[in-house]
């Protein structure tokens, strides 16, 4: 009897032990099988949108809360040859260089070598030129850093753009850079608004290599861009960079440039110009894993990261929008995000992170003619994000 006992017992705990099993294996099918349907559906979405567009190709990446990234393409590196674009097709990001810029800034600052809200003066103040630069004694590096210090674009004075296409090799110096805005009025006092413009972080790059007797790329690189194994990701140095994909401007474009931006091999002029105001060159799927390093608390400690985001109204980047440290502070329909957005001549590039659920958004487009990508960037995101929000769930 007992032997029998044993036998149904034995019998029972295995067919229940078949049972765990089998559930197991279900649920980790079902996680997979959730996994393949939100691949089908952002690549459906990535390829509806650039079927709505006139943009030769696009990419599109997400970072999941447990750091796999996803990454997709549609479309064309190059339309005349019709070569596929990639997930891992490399593009000039632009202003979301910026990002990395405002990580070291944020750094030093924690590190007591930069005061926040110290006048810029305290650094640049025994410069022959500084005050020639408008609102000069008043700026603070908080109004570098958050756009509010009320001095004006260099980048888009014609006379820059002019000095751009005449010398298109020209390896350009910092200071000759923001002398283009030198004796200008401000557009308003230290403070007391808001414009975005690339000098304020021209000018913050200066004070970063002055307070540190290193190269902004040498600081970017050791404390973020190689410590974290962004691999897709390089300054932007000189006009012929490896593995740049072509990038169009559209006929009559402000700049007055060609449509191709790459011709044998090169652009029409060096980027290296944009430096901390952009500077890099990325692809959709290191900037996700960058967004999601620097606004969960990797890259910098919490302190740090709150300080980031201590944002400013920046309503003409759209309604209860702030403007951080280097970070744009937007409300989307998938949620609020931080992140950035960046233009350079051929190519557009959106980055988002959604606090919420933990997950980071990036898109790159190689056009920057205005209505190749027939909606918003920022939008086209929010829908990627919203798709990964109904997965998570």
């Amino acid at each position: 009897m007992k032997s029998k006992l044993f036998y149904f017992l034995t019998v029972l705990v295995s067919v229940a032990s078949a049972g765990v099993m089998v559930a197991g294996q279900g649920a980790a099918m079902s996680a997979a099988a959730k996994k393949a349907a939100l691949k089908q559906e952002l690549q459906a979405k990535l390829t509806e949108w650039h079927a709505a567009g006139k943009a030769p190709g696009a990419t599109l990446a997400v970072t999941l809360p447990d750091g796999a990234t996803l990454a997709f393409a549609a479309g064309y590196v190059d339309r005349e040859k019709k070569t596929r674009m990639e997930p891992n097709s490399r593009m000039l990001a632009g202003s979301v260089g910026k990002t990395f810029a405002a990580a070291v800034a944020v750094q030093l600052i924690s590190e007591g070598k930069i005061g926040l809200d110290e006048k810029i003066s305290k650094y640049l103040g025994d410069e022959e030129w500084f005050d020639r630069l408008p609102n000069a004694r008043d700026i603070t590096v908080r109004h570098l850093m958050t756009h509010t210090s009320g001095v004006i674009r260099y980048e888009f004075k014609p006379e820059f753009l002019k000095a751009l296409i005449a010398n298109p090799t020209k390896k350009w110096k910092p200071l000759e850079q923001i002398a283009f805005v030198f004796d200008d009025e401000a557009q308003f006092k230290a403070g007391e608004g808001w414009v975005y413009s690339d000098t304020n972080f021209i000018v913050l790059g200066m004070i970063m290599e002055k307070v540190t007797g290193r190269r902004f790329y040498d600081l970017a690189d050791k404390r973020f861009v190689s410590k974290f194994k962004l691999k897709e990701t390089t300054p932007s140095y000189g006009p012929k960079i490896e593995g740049l994909i072509q990038g169009y401007t559209g006929e009559g474009n402000p700049l007055h440039i060609r449509d191709e931006m790459i011709v044998d091999g090169a652009l029409p002029f060096d980027p290296e110009f944009e430096w901390t105001g952009g500077g890099y060159v990325s692809t959709s799927g290191d900037l996700t894993r960058w967004a999601k390093l620097l606004y969960e608390g990797k890259a910098l400690t919490d302190k740090e990261r709150a300080m980031m985001l201590d944002g400013v109204a920046a309503t003409p980047l759209g309604p209860e929008t702030k403007y951080g440290l280097g970070v744009i502070i937007k409300p989307t329909p998938a949620g609020m995000t931080y992140g950035h957005s960046g233009f350079f001549p051929g190519y557009l590039t959106e980055m988002m992170y959604f606090p919420h659920r933990k997950f980071a958004v990036a898109m790159q487009v190689n056009s920057s003619r205005p209505g190749d990508n027939g909606a918003p960037m920022g939008r086209l995101v929010a829908g990627a994000a919203e798709a990964v929000t109904k997965y998570l769930q």
